[in-house]
This record gives C-alpha cells, structure tokens and sequence, in this order.
C-alpha cells in the first residue's frame, strides 16, 4: 500500500541535489531626525529623561529596531533611578561608577549595560548637550569567552539526516545553508523576500532596510544552494495557495504565515536547536554559522576588511573576535608580509 502524499511532502527529490555533499551520514554615517526647537536647549540644561526622549525619537525616525530602543530606555532610567541624577550635564565618571557598583550582576551583563549608557551619551555629545566625552576610559574588563563557528562537516551531517521530501526540514536545511554560505542573520533570513534572490547571477540582493547596519549589500551563492531555494519558493506557492496566504517571504510556517523575528518565538531558531540536541552538534545555531562563514572566508585566504563587510559589521574590532585568531596565526601572517 503506497503512503498517501501530504501537503507537507515535497514532490521534488531534494535528496539528489545533495550529492555533491561529502557522505557525511556514518559521521554523527547615521541619518538624524532634525532636533525640534523645544529641546534646542542650552549645553547641560536639558534634563535626562527629555534627552532620552530626543534621543529615542531620532533613533525611530533613523530606523533603529525597537528592541535596541527598548534597550536605551530601559538601561539610561535604571541609571537615573539609582544615581538620582536629574540633568545630563551632572552625569560624570563617578555617577557611572556609582550605577555599575550597585548592580549584582556579572562583569558581562555590566559591560552590556555600560555600553548602551555610552551609546546614549554619545548621542548626547552629538546634539551638543556635553562637551567632553569623559566616558571613553570606563571600561570592565570580561574574560572573552572563545565562541566555536559551525565547520562544513557539522553542516554536512545535518543536512544527511534531515528528511528533505518533508517541506518543515527542506525550509530548515535549506536556511541553515544559507546562513553558513552568506553569513547573513536570522533577523535578515526571516525578512527575505523572493524578489531578494537573483537566480541568474547567483547573488542575494539585500536591501538596507532588512540589514542590521542598514547597508545594502550582495552577497554571492552556489548553484546547489540556488538549486534548493528553487525547490523551496516552488513549495511555498503550494503552502500559500492551500490556506489563502499572500506573502513573498522565503521561509514561512507549515501554515503560510510569517516567521517571528523574536530570538524567543522565531520557528526556525527554536528548530536548529532541536537538531544540535538530537545529533549532537553543537556549533548548529545562527551566530555559529555566522562565525563559520567568516572564518571559512578567512581560510579561503579573504581579508578582514572583506569579510567585515560581509558580515555587515560596522567594527573591524566585531569582525576579528568573530574570527578569534590566536597569537601563533597572527604571527604566522605577519610573517608573509616581511
């Protein structure tokens, strides 16, 4: 008796574009909103909350993502309910020291708040409501904890074990390839959108409004994985068309919808993590695949800078930690340029 066909089961035979995979399966400059006239105020005599009120509207008006807005205001008012400090000309070095020392937290968390309070008051210092920027020598020193990239063979196993004719694992493998072969965020993956994908140069065109640093970029993929970003758009049609759904987003849910973008809901994410559990892979996760391309890019013989922008990072400083080169390959370089 044949197995009857769902509406999740891909007609395609996905598993045959992957052959080409080693056997793997017996291995386990920042726009600003222009200051209104209410809070053109003389240096020093605007109050905190009203400059993180400015400072949030600009950042609206810029396109910031509301969860780093959130974080801003969350973190700038625990410092000025712990400091009492009422006007940001009276915030100085002490004030900061006094907010971190009450905190019992970690040295990193620390370190997370004191650069957001860092951000605002350079935001601050900007619209010329400081005159010195006092805050550059506060720092905390965190032991870097050194984070793994995900390797081609923890992706090749992955994709040996997924069920391909079943459209949930196709859309999962087909995001985890894209995400280690272009380096781009889940953020960004979940935001894709068909028109996105040039399958005739082979390239994703991505748009500044879905990138994190807001610049648009093209980043370049190979003819497997355009083979399987066909398979997959030509599913979605299926999926869209049986509950009346009218999207353009590449990686939707079982049911058509669109994918949350929240770290805590985002459906893909949430799977990736089932799968390293299930298998036993560690480094399969969005920042380990991040990390996995860029250091793959490294091997290939890329340079930082090009793999900075790759990246979309706005700090050459981001781009190295992700690569964590150790003292003997730096050297090692260095060498081949005396």
């Amino acid at each position: 008796m044949t197995k009857r066909k769902g509406l999740l089961d891909i007609s395609v035979d996905v598993k045959g574009l992957l052959q080409e995979l080693p056997n793997s399966r017996s291995d386990a400059s920042k726009p600003e909103a222009k200051l209104s006239e209410s809070f053109a105020k003389v240096s020093g005599s605007i109050s905190v909350m009203e400059a993180l009120d400015v400072v949030t509207r600009q950042m609206r008006v810029s396109g910031y993502r509301s969860r780093t807005i959130s974080d801003y205001i969350l973190h700038v008012e625990h410092f000025q309910s712990v400091t009492k400090v009422k006007y940001v000309a009276d915030i100085s070095a002490n004030t900061i020291y006094l907010w971190l020392d009450s905190m019992k937290v970690s040295n990193q968390t620390k370190l997370t708040r004191l650069k957001c309070l860092k951000a605002f008051l350079s935001r601050c210092f900007d619209n010329r409501w400081i005159e010195m920027k006092f805050w550059k020598t506060i720092n905390i020193k965190v032991d870097q904890k050194v984070k793994e990239g995900a390797t081609e063979h923890e992706v090749n196993v992955l994709l040996s074990v997924l069920d391909l004719g079943n459209f949930i694992q196709l859309r999962d493998a087909v995001a985890v390839l894209l995400m280690f072969k272009t380096g781009i965020r889940i953020n960004t993956l979940v935001q894709l959108e068909e028109r996105h994908i040039d399958f005739r140069n082979n390239v994703l065109n991505l748009e500044g409004s879905i990138m994190k640093n807001h610049q648009q970029i093209k980043l370049p993929f190979d003819d497997l994985l355009k083979r399987l970003l066909e398979v997959l758009i030509q599913h979605n049609a299926v999926i869209r068309q049986e509950y009346n759904k009218r999207n353009n987003l590449l990686f939707i849910t079982k049911y058509g919808d669109v994918i949350s973008t929240s770290p805590t809901h985002n459906n893909i994410q949430k799977r990736l993590n089932k799968y390293a559990k299930m298998y036993g892979l560690k480094n399969i996760n969005p920042h380990a695949l991040r990390r996995g391309f860029a250091r793959s890019l490294l091997d290939k013989g890329a340079g930082v800078s090009v793999i900075s922008k790759a990246l979309g990072h706005s700090d050459l400083s981001v781009t190295t930690k992700y690569l964590h080169l150790d003292i003997e390959e730096v050297a090692n370089s260095l060498r081949t340029y005396l």
